[in-house]
């Protein structure tokens, strides 16, 4: 009598992406087309923009296809990307940029701060969720040292930290789109400053706002331990 081999391949998780393909499909590779691929010797300010955008946007819809689920800050920034593209090939006036750069991480600031007073904090989708910890333990081990109500003000505290970072994002996306992009749509010069806005947001704006979400994960997970005794080791779940 043959034995089979009972035991199969297990089946292979998606691969996350990484951080140098995030970087250049959206701030690296559009800000070289937009700055020098815009002259009418080679694309010219139509195509390069709408090139330029097609890589962020690309990146975008094929995350959302390889999730199989809709992401809502995935969706988010798709649309980001749309109203840029419609703003530019509009030849709307500049100030709309800014308003658009300024309203989206506004709105998430916003939403982030209702939603504290709501049974479904933003929050949880964000840093408190069991992708990152162990929730049922931490629960349980909450419900068990009566800390459950103190945990709920770190929640609301945290939730305020990751609105602040919003709102800071928000703020000087203003002030950097209202410095840089002054010309009209449909020049090179347009093209030039979109692309180098797009540069410097990640430096000025992305990395500041990265640290502050850092804060508030540490502030998170200091509470955890402090509240449920249990060690940081305890509560990750392991990737």
């Amino acid at each position: 009598m043959t034995e089979t081999n009972s035991t199969s391949p297990a089946p292979e998780k998606p691969q996350k992406e990484g951080f140098l393909g995030n970087l250049a499909f959206n701030v690296i590779i559009p800000t070289l087309i937009l700055t020098k691929l815009s002259g009418d010797e080679w694309l010219g300010t139509t195509w390069a923009l709408i090139v330029a955008l097609a890589f962020p946007l690309g990146y975008g819809l094929r995350d959302l296809l390889r999730l199989g689920k809709v992401n809502f800050f995935s969706a988010l920034g798709i649309i980001g990307i749309l109203l840029t593209g419609g703003i530019s090939l509009l030849e709307l006036d500049p100030q709309y940029i800014a308003i658009k750069e300024a309203a989206i991480p506004g709105l998430l600031g916003l939403a982030t701060a209702i939603s504290v007073y709501t049974r479904w904090p933003l929050v949880k989708t964000l840093l408190y969720n069991d992708k990152i910890l162990n929730t049922s333990k931490i629960a349980q081990t909450l419900k068990t040292n009566g800390n459950q109500l103190a945990f709920d003000r770190t929640l609301r505290q945290t939730s305020w930290i990751v609105a602040g970072s919003f709102f800071f994002s928000s703020a000087l996306n203003y002030i950097l789109a209202k410095m840089i992009v002054t010309s009209p749509p449909g020049t090179e010069a347009y093209n030039t400053e979109l692309g180098e806005m797009t540069a410097l947001g990640y430096l000025v704006i992305a990395v500041p706002s990265a640290l502050i979400l850092m804060a508030a994960l540490f502030f998170l997970f200091s509470r955890i331990g402090k509240l449920t005794g249990l060690k940081l080791e305890e509560v990750m779940v392991a990737q």
